[in-house]
């Protein structure tokens, strides 16, 4: 069978236009010969995240981004296409995490694969977006509130500086001045004062040893003392001492209870009352001895005389 011409054309176009197909989408990253996923997430911000950066799963690369869009809802957000070259499946519910690549900048993302038991994530599906901090941001983190304390200390020292200043003026440095050269003149006497005591200590040096010899010998001996009354019978004394103010005491006592003589001096009504009458009477018998003499002369007397009433007295 003779082929003709214008089906050896056909079949070439055909090749031509296949050919052209896979070579586009092979020069766009898309190899449609192997079993590739796309997959899409959004993000408000992908500063250093451009198409061909590596797309990778637990660290290993298995794809690269293939586009990002504008979100067509207005909103500002970008839409990122993923294209994974494995076969490895994951949940839908996995995240596609922005991530920095190095020090210099760059970024890329780390699909972090979910195993809940959910749905496996098919082509076309939207995965959630994150972001991964890196060290530009943590050390952003860390710089910032640093560069406002430092702004703030730097502020407030400028408010220091000039108070300063204005404490400062002419005549507070003047008298600064005059205060410095006084306190040298202080130092330049203390310093002379110094030298004269050291000389006075070099001159008295033997009265000074004779001092501290004498003062070592009254050590010696008030020692001495101490060790002999300490080596003397002294709580034997002590409690001697005690005896006898318990013995004091019990006294004391018996005479607050109305014991013994003095007690019963001290607490006995009655021989109170009686001594009380006793001493009235006596006191009766000396006014009367004053007043009527004659009547005790018998008794002073050394004869015997006949007791006679005084006429006078009985007027």
């Amino acid at each position: 069978m003779k082929i003709t011409r214008e089906v050896k054309t056909g079949v070439l176009a055909i090749l031509g236009i296949i050919l052209f197909i896979f070579g586009f989408n092979y020069l766009k990253g898309e190899n449609i010969l192997s079993s590739s996923r796309v997959f899409f997430t959004e993000y408000s911000n992908v500063e250093g995240l451009v198409v061909s950066t590596p797309v990778t799963i637990s660290g290993l690369p298995v794809g690269k981004v293939l586009d990002i869009t504008f979100k067509e809802d207005g909103s500002g957000k970008l839409i990122v296409k993923l294209l994974v070259d494995s076969d490895f499946e994951f949940s839908v519910n996995s995240r596609a995490e922005l991530y920095e690549t190095g020090l210099i900048g760059g970024k890329a993302i780390a699909i972090m694969p979910a195993f809940d038991g959910a749905e496996v994530a098919q082509n076309g599906a939207y995965l959630k977006s994150g972001k991964k901090a890196g060290l530009t941001d943590l050390v952003n983190q860390r710089l910032t509130p640093l560069q406002e304390k430092i702004e703030v200390m730097m502020v407030s020292a400028d408010g220091v500086l000039q108070n300063l200043n204005e404490v400062f003026d002419e005549k507070t440095k003047a008298n600064l001045k005059k205060s410095i050269e006084e306190l040298s003149y202080t130092m330049a006497s203390f310093k002379e004062t110094s030298s004269t005591l050291n000389k006075l200590m070099i001159d008295n040096q033997q009265n000074i040893d004779t001092v501290l010899t004498n003062a070592r010998i009254i050590s010696g001996n008030l020692s001495k003392v101490t060790k002999s009354l300490a080596d003397s019978n002294l709580d034997e004394t002590i409690k001697s001492l005690e005896s006898t103010l318990n013995s004091f005491n019990g006294v004391l006592s018996d005479m607050q209870n109305g014991q013994g003589s003095i007690g019963k001096l001290l607490k006995d009504e009655a021989l109170y009352d009686n001594l009380e009458a006793a001493s009235k009477e006596l006191e009766e018998l000396l006014r009367d001895i004053k007043l009527h003499p004659n009547r005790y002369r018998r008794i002073l007397s050394k004869k015997e005389i006949p007791y006679q009433d005084n006429i006078e007295e009985t007027k």
